[in-house]
């Protein structure tokens, strides 16, 4: 997923999230699951503020709690990526399908699950996490590629000394 230009991100009991346009933003305040409390942030704002003291949302329903008090908020902002940095996070998905399927062996299946968690947690914007899936799908599916081989191998052996 690449990062608009006006995108937000918002932190929830301590997790930053994001990022999330601002309609999508915009949605989450009215529904209530981002509260008048929960720091917010764009591109080009000084720092982190409670979403009731953003001019952008102010007078939406669910920020009629009152606001935190002012001063710095501490809060490491996101990195600000253009699309030319951007670098998506490969999931192995199909390399750890077909690893399982060359040999049926259960590292394979294990590699789908990392897999199948990566895009996942990329849309949740947990990029580390997504690294992390990524990373352990990509070793689960390494095991399961070199279990395959060597199992051929060995089989290839054992007919050759069989017909000797």
């Amino acid at each position: 997923m690449i990062p608009t230009v006006m995108s937000w991100y918002y932190s929830k009991n301590g997790t930053q999230l994001g990022p999330v346009a601002e309609g999508e933003l915009s949605a989450k305040i009215q529904s209530g699951e981002v509260g008048a409390s929960d720091l917010i942030w764009q591109e080009g704002m000084s720092d982190w503020k409670p979403a009731s003291q953003v001019p952008t949302f102010q007078g939406r329903a669910s920020l009629s709690a009152p606001p935190l008090p002012q001063g710095n908020v501490q809060m490491a902002q996101p990195p600000i990526m253009s699309p030319g940095q951007y670098q998506p996070i490969p999931n192995y998905l199909w390399q750890s399908i077909v690893a399982t399927i060359m040999c049926c062996l259960p590292f394979g299946v294990v590699g789908i699950v990392y897999a199948a968690k990566v895009d996942g947690l990329v849309a949740q914007g947990d990029i580390l996490g997504a690294q992390a899936a990524a990373k352990s799908a990509k070793m689960w599916t390494s095991i399961s590629v070199i279990s395959s081989v060597a199992v051929v191998i060995l089989v290839i052996l054992a007919g050759v000394i069989s017909e000797a």
